[in-house]
């Protein structure tokens, strides 16, 4: 994905922060309510099980309370948020066909030239849905699967019903019940057995409206000895009030087959996000999550693997900058249901400015999970002393024979280091950006190598300023 580099905001140097005119089929009223509910399941056509499905998540939202653990989530109010926004033409199988305003809006973030050069096939959603999804040829005469998450249902119905809602379903917390409420476009990916997809599938995510919500749902299933990889980016313009994302994503990883679901979320400094991302995994599957957390106000995102059958394995890498007036609440869970399985945890996070940065993770092994490992690595740099880091692991093992590491390290910038560097010619923000482009480096190396290079120089862009 090249993001064109004259694209730049002055709003505390975020490059994303503009945004379109509002042209919208549908805007409804501010506020969660059931109409609202209804009327989201009437512009879909959904059948009569979907539209129960929402009502029942609904009632499970208003009987939970907002968490208070993690991060400060007082100053989000679900009641001045836009939960359904419909643009004008949407869904396209044509670039051609998109809305010019839109088609402009995603032609200045790159995607249709990252699309060309790169890609099996991208989807875009703007507000609610989305407004495009094409998957090439090849790839679909192998029988990959590659639609919005309504196109799915209707076009997959038993495949679809199998699978929704099953490894997070409404129950699961508060965020995941809005989700089931009122979720609207994300992706459904289906890889057949046996095919093995060798380049990304991207869907990009945006919001564009002030105050508005993003719900989407993305089911995925990699079928017995199936391989591919799905990349997921979003911005939003910078405004004075606040937006909130809350996306559900559920993975299906069959016997054998290998899946890696890659992040680089870029919020704007006003959106919360409060994701739940979870796989199962069945045997000798592999799951890999490569998560990377640089934009919003306040982000609660915790990428989970299940491991549910023998030989099942999963894996977190995961990044996280926090500059002023931002905490990223990251980490990851591995649950180990079976014998043999095996995870890994790497999680690297940066603090600026008083930006607040917290590894969450869980490493749970039940009874029975013979042999079960897992490994916990958490790195954290502070690049000045108003910064702050923070560790919260949960280890709960009932297995005798499981094997778990954890270890934990907290560093700052080393001044000997930067004057080592200044020694030999770089400036002091060229030496700060060369440690810690160094220091995300086991991160950066597992994306492709376009997205590396994304990864790189929006970190150099958070760091400008920061040394000196």
């Amino acid at each position: 994905m090249t993001i064109n580099p004259e694209v730049k905001d002055i709003n505390n140097g975020y490059e994303y922060g503009w945004s379109n005119p509002e042209k919208y089929a549908i805007k409804a009223p501010k506020g969660l309510r059931r109409d609202v509910v209804e009327m989201i399941s009437k512009a879909k056509d959904e059948p009569q099980w979907m539209l129960d499905f929402r009502l029942k998540a609904l009632d499970i939202f208003n009987s939970k309370p907002m968490p208070e653990w993690g991060a400060d989530l007082s100053g989000l109010n679900l009641d001045e948020i836009y939960y359904y926004i419909k643009p004008e033409g949407m869904n396209a199988r044509s670039w051609d066909d998109v809305p010019e305003d839109v088609k402009n809006t995603f032609e200045r973030l790159g995607i249709p030239e990252a699309e060309r050069a790169a890609l099996a096939g991208v989807g875009a959603q703007y507000e609610s849905e989305m407004v495009y999804h094409n998957l090439k040829e090849e790839w679909e005469k192998l029988g990959v699967v590659f639609l919005s998450i309504e196109d799915g249902l209707k076009e997959y119905p038993e495949l679809f019903r199998e699978h929704f809602a099953t490894i997070v379903p409404p129950e699961d917390n508060k965020f995941a019940a809005i989700n089931s409420a009122v979720w609207s476009g994300g992706s459904f990916v289906y890889v057949p057995k046996g095919v093995k997809v060798d380049i990304p599938l991207q869907t990009y995510f945006r919001i564009n409206a002030e105050s508005s919500g993003q719900f989407e749902r993305t089911l995925i299933i990699i079928d017995e000895g199936a391989q591919a990889h799905y990349i997921e980016g979003c911005t939003a313009p910078a405004y004075s009030s606040d937006s909130f994302h809350s996306g559900v994503i559920e993975i299906v990883v069959k016997e054998g087959a290998r899946f890696r679901y890659s992040t680089i979320q870029n919020w704007s400094h006003n959106v919360y996000n409060l994701v739940t991302q979870r796989a199962a995994v069945y045997g000798n599957g592999v799951m890999e999550w490569v998560d990377g957390n640089l934009g919003s106000k306040v982000t609660m995102k915790y990428p989970a693997c299940y491991l549910l059958e023998e030989g099942a394995r999963g894996e977190v890498l995961s990044i996280a900058m926090a500059g002023r007036g931002q905490h990223q609440d990251a980490g990851a869970k591995i649950v180990h249901f079976a014998a043999n399985t095996s995870g890994s945890i790497v999680s690297k996070s940066i603090s600026k400015d008083s930006g607040r940065s917290s590894y969450r993770g869980l490493v749970k092994i039940y009874e029975g999970a013979r042999n079960a490992k897992t490994n916990v690595e958490c790195d954290a740099l502070l690049l000045d002393e108003e910064a702050r880091t923070d560790t919260y692991p949960y280890i709960e093992i009932e297995e005798k024979t499981a094997r778990v590491g954890h270890e934990a390290t907290v560093s700052k910038i080393n001044d000997e280091q930067i004057l080592y560097l200044q020694s030999r010619g770089l400036s002091e923000d060229q030496a700060a950006g060369l440690i810690v482009r160094g220091f995300i480096e086991p991160i950066a190396k597992e994306l492709p190598l376009e997205y590396a290079v994304e990864l790189n120089r929006l970190i150099e862009l958070e760091m400008e300023g920061s040394v000196g």
